[in-house]
């Protein structure tokens, strides 16, 4: 690719859409800042190259112009010596010169073209890679923060880790059921626990009553004794 085309494509870029193309913006970016800085060191290259040529072109124009002055010259000192065939072929030569000086006169606002033209492409690539250097980082702050964002959304909606929390759904439902089956015994025990209390009860209150009963029953007995035993003395 030709530094002109090159250049064309990179001064016309639009770095968002490029961005969005890009499989790897910070790599991206990265690749399109070193290619303008290679650009722009190729341009100010050929622009260097373009002002020594023009300067060599200047030179070479005072020299004709010299030149021409000093067959002109020649071509009157000829014509007053009567040597009009000296005076024809020195005007021939000041013409020659004067067709050379009208074309490198051509040759150096041609230079001059080139020269604003390369000032203008220096000032737009010197804009275009200014202006990525500056969004460089703010660029691969969001690159980074999105494939992380990307990462973390995969993982959410990974079809792996639902199966992974289908299970625990399971394990929990399993957890309720053995839970539910020990209160279940829990509450069993209970019940049983408070029926033998009343039976308790129960057997404590028959207890009672014989023991009532047997005492009551001793006590008749002697005193039935105790009045027998009176009665006799």
């Amino acid at each position: 690719m030709g530094i002109f085309s090159r250049l064309g494509d990179i001064i016309n870029a639009n770095l968002n859409s490029v961005l969005e193309k890009a499989e790897d913006p910070e790599k991206m970016i990265r690749l399109m800042i070193q290619e303008m800085e290679d650009t722009l060191v190729e341009i100010r290259s050929a622009t260097a190259k373009c002002i020594a040529e023009k300067k060599e072109r200047a030179r070479l124009l005072k020299r004709l112009e010299e030149q021409k002055i000093d067959w002109a010259s020649k071509a009157g000192v000829a014509l007053d010596k009567g040597r009009e065939d000296l005076a024809r072929a020195a005007l021939a030569e000041k013409t020659a010169l004067g067709d050379r000086i009208e074309h490198l006169e051509e040759e150096l606002d041609q230079y001059d073209e080139q020269l604003t033209k390369y000032d203008d492409d220096i000032a737009r690539l010197q804009a275009k890679l200014d202006d990525a250097r500056a969004r460089q980082r703010t660029i691969v702050m969001r690159h980074r923060s999105a494939e992380h964002q990307l990462k973390s959304r995969r993982h959410i909606h990974n079809q792996k880790i639902d199966e992974m929390l289908h299970r625990f759904d399971a394990a929990e439902r399993r957890v309720d059921h053995i839970e539910s089956e020990a209160e279940v015994l829990d509450m069993g025990r209970k019940a049983r626990s408070l029926d033998e209390e009343f039976e308790s009860l129960a057997r404590d209150e028959r207890v009672e009553a014989e023991l009532d009963e047997l005492k009551a029953s001793r006590s008749a007995a002697s005193k039935a004794k105790a009045k027998g035993t009176k009665e006799a003395s």
